[in-house]
């Protein structure tokens, strides 16, 4: 069935024209979802667009991804009113299907526990009962400074017994506000969707746009994005390794880490102007070349602060106490990853081998081989050291980089408008995981729909789980080893 249905495939950054987009009938449609499921490919995007003037009548799209083949299935189908969940059978859909019922009222029937993703109010939280049960609420301001959200620990003691997450608080409602884009406004918002993650979220745009416009990056324009996203991760993920020594109690390495996470992020400040990166990228450009003083500040101050960063890093491993609560803290097990789609570093802490800069890779990547970093314990040690071992890939690929930087434009924008009635999709890989944007373009080329998976979108969930039957004490080093975004949650 699934290779009779998936006839359509897509490579990462490419656009098609929607009519070729192969549709099925619901049954047919979730049996070949299901039969991908169990062969190994992920769900990465799933969501409804309304029919117009018809209450509670949709069409559903998902993109299976083959991290195998680097291959990309679309594949739609009609509902209306409702349809059967995948959810019992298949847990990574759990959220999407949720999603798509909060947004277009049409029922995924047989969720096990269908409530609003992002609308509050009338709230139904699990509950356990018994004797020494007790609930401990968390939020929903976390920690004063943090973006919102609500976390209802069910405990038996100290014991954690159930987690429930509950986010959306700021209603932000950026995918609304990118439809009929793209406008003035569209590259502040994707600027903005997960503001520690800029780079990753506009890289991903600009790469929707391109393929709309059927333009392609220059080569110089390919480095600069590359190299960008390399310092976007290499500062949160020594920023990430010394808060995580400051939740256990270790301050040589917090202090440490914490200032060389500001010189990191002063490093795409040389190249821009600004430490997130903002105003750099844009869809048919790069609007900062790097002169030659550019790159040999760059590559010097980098070799310094990773050097640095590394000794810095290396004395938590030489601390037994530290090692003491690493060690078999918030285990996730790889069986549980694979089942909840876990993405980014949580999902390579638990060996389960996913990056889109080696799954699907494009641009320097393509030509530059990534490796993966990977551990198999999937506990909080496993998690930081992924992030030791990515500082050393990505200082390696920078390097690489700047010393071949190459000549050309930062230029390359065409004359062409978003082709009209189309699909495209992105990935890239962010410092957090895989970022997935897709976009609908209607008769006129604008934006009829446009959908974001930031990688915090499925692992949320996935800290809730293996949190289960960990003391609560260790929540918040837990917490801070998968260091998920609110914000890119709320979109």
């Amino acid at each position: 069935m699934m290779k009779e249905v998936l006839t359509k495939y897509m490579k990462n950054g490419e656009a098609c024209p929607i009519c070729e987009i192969p549709s099925a009938p619901i049954e047919t449609f979730l049996q070949t979802i299901g039969e991908a499921l169990e062969q190994g490919m992920r769900v990465v995007q799933y969501f409804a667009v309304n029919t117009d003037g018809k209450e509670k009548e949709a069409t559903l799209y998902t993109v299976l991804a083959d991290n195998s083949s680097g291959k990309l299935y679309p594949l739609t189908t009609q509902v209306r009113t409702s349809f059967p969940s995948l959810t019992p059978s298949f847990p990574q859909i759990q959220l999407f299907e949720r999603e798509i019922w909060e947004q277009t009222g049409i029922e995924p029937v047989g969720h096990p526990w269908l409530k609003p993703v992002r609308v509050q109010g009338e709230n139904t939280f699990f509950s356990y009962t018994g004797d020494q049960v007790h609930e401990v609420g968390v939020g929903p301001v976390h920690a004063g400074v943090i973006e919102p959200g609500h976390f209802r620990f069910q405990c038996h003691g100290e014991k954690i017994l159930n987690l429930e997450i509950s986010l959306g608080y700021q209603h932000r409602g950026i995918e609304k506000r990118l439809i009929g884009g793209p406008d003035t406004l569209t590259i502040h918002q994707m600027e903005t969707a997960s503001g520690d993650a800029t780079i990753g979220h506009t890289l991903t745009y600009c790469s929707v746009v391109d393929a709309l416009k059927k333009q392609k990056p220059t080569a110089k324009v390919e480095a600069i994005q590359a190299l960008s996203l390399e310092l976007e991760r290499l500062a949160n993920h020594v920023g990430d390794l010394g808060a995580l020594a400051g939740d256990v109690g270790y301050l040589p390495t917090k202090s440490f880490c914490g200032r060389l996470r500001g010189e990191l992020l002063n490093l795409t400040a040389v190249i821009c102007g600004n430490r997130f990166g903002r105003n750099l990228l844009r869809p048919g450009e790069v609007r900062h070349d790097l002169s030659g003083k550019q790159i040999s500040i760059i590559s010097d101050k980098l070799k310094t602060i990773i050097q640095q960063s590394l000794q810095a890093v290396d004395l938590l491993w030489d601390n037994p106490s530290v090692l003491s609560r690493f060690d078999h803290t918030g285990t996730l097990e790889r069986s549980v990853a694979e089942e909840l789609g876990a993405v980014g570093p949580a999902a390579r802490a638990c060996g389960i081998r996913n990056d889109v800069r080696s799954d699907f890779p494009t641009g320097k990547y393509e030509r530059i081989g990534m490796p993966v970093a990977l551990c198999e314990t999937g506990d909080v040690f496993a998690r930081a050291l992924i992030r030791r071992r990515e500082i050393v890939h990505s200082r390696d690929l920078i390097l690489e980089i700047l010393k071949n930087f190459p000549e050309g434009s930062c230029i390359y924008n065409n004359t062409n408008d978003p082709a009209p009635d189309s699909f495209a999709i992105s990935l890239t890989e962010g410092w957090r995981g895989e970022i997935c944007h897709c976009a609908l373009t209607d008769s006129q080329g604008t934006f009829a729909k446009y959908k974001i998976v930031d990688p915090s979108f499925h692992n949320w969930y996935v800290l809730s789980r293996t949190l289960r039957n960990v003391e609560i004490s260790d929540f918040p080093l837990c917490n801070k080893s998968f260091n998920l975004s609110y914000c890119g949650f709320d979109l």
